[in-house]
């Protein structure tokens, strides 16, 4: 069995969508994950995480990769001053971004593919700034994401943490992975040499508004950094806590 994936334009995005193998051998729904920056965290191991799905290892899982051309503008909840003089600063459009994910995208998805479209049944999920605004989408759609996947999230952001402490959360039934890797942060002269301790304080946050401690996960992964290599590393392991094989199934006959 074989995946299959499909590129599209919507709203002047490019949009690439992974169909499991399972998708052209039934008639089921499926769950869906949609994944900021291109899909990168799917797409760079794609291989890799067909044969975990063939293998039993992974739930039979929809995954729609999102483009972005800006990503401090899309992946940034409001504005804020770079933190390097060499630096951009932060766009905070990142509520324009999801009302796009939620309001276009999702309804365009679930009219073309068989999906299970409850909250429930779809996740959104990133690392770093991805991170970080696949967990802002809980607080703007509670009602649309269920599943969040945050790798090494950005909670050093500006503001963030504080907003998670003074806003209540909609949905406590929300599923949320959480990572950081020991060393992120280190030799940073910046905000980003909280990273760890910032990251604990979200993930205290979110138990503190309601959330379960079994539905919310923190894992500290030994020698890990800020590096793609180790957001990839991850990925799988948090697509299976999110999506348990034995929980993901949907569909309808």
């Amino acid at each position: 069995m074989t995946a299959t994936i499909n590129k599209t334009i919507v709203s002047g995005r490019e949009i690439i969508v992974y169909l499991p193998p399972a998708y052209e051998m039934s008639k089921k729904k499926f769950s869906v994950v949609y994944i900021h920056d291109g899909g990168d965290l799917l797409y760079a191991q794609v291989d890799k995480v067909t044969a975990l799905i063939t293998g039993g290892k992974l739930a039979q899982l929809i995954f729609v990769g999102i483009t972005t051309s800006k990503r401090l503008e899309d992946y940034t909840p409001w504005p804020a001053a770079a933190i390097a003089a060499e630096r951009s600063n932060f766009g905070g459009k990142g509520a324009d971004y999801l009302a796009f994910v939620a309001n276009e995208l999702k309804p365009y998805i679930d009219g073309k593919y068989r999906t299970c479209s409850s909250p429930e049944h779809t996740g959104i999920i990133g690392a770093s700034l991805g991170g970080l605004i696949s967990l802002y989408a809980l607080y703007l759609y509670p009602e649309v994401f269920g599943k969040i996947g945050v790798i090494s999230g950005s909670f050093w952001y500006e503001g963030f943490v504080e907003f998670m402490a003074e806003t209540q959360l909609r949905n406590k039934q929300g599923r949320i992975y959480m990572d950081v890797g020991s060393k992120e942060g280190l030799g940073k002269g910046n905000i980003q040499k909280e990273m760890i301790s910032r990251t604990k304080a979200a993930y205290k946050v979110l138990l503190s508004k309601g959330i379960p401690a079994d539905n919310c996960r923190l894992i500290f992964n030994e020698g890990g950094t800020h590096e793609q290599s180790c957001f990839l590393s991850r990925f799988p392991d948090a697509l299976h806590w999110l999506f348990p094989k034995e929980h993901s199934d949907c569909y309808t006959q």
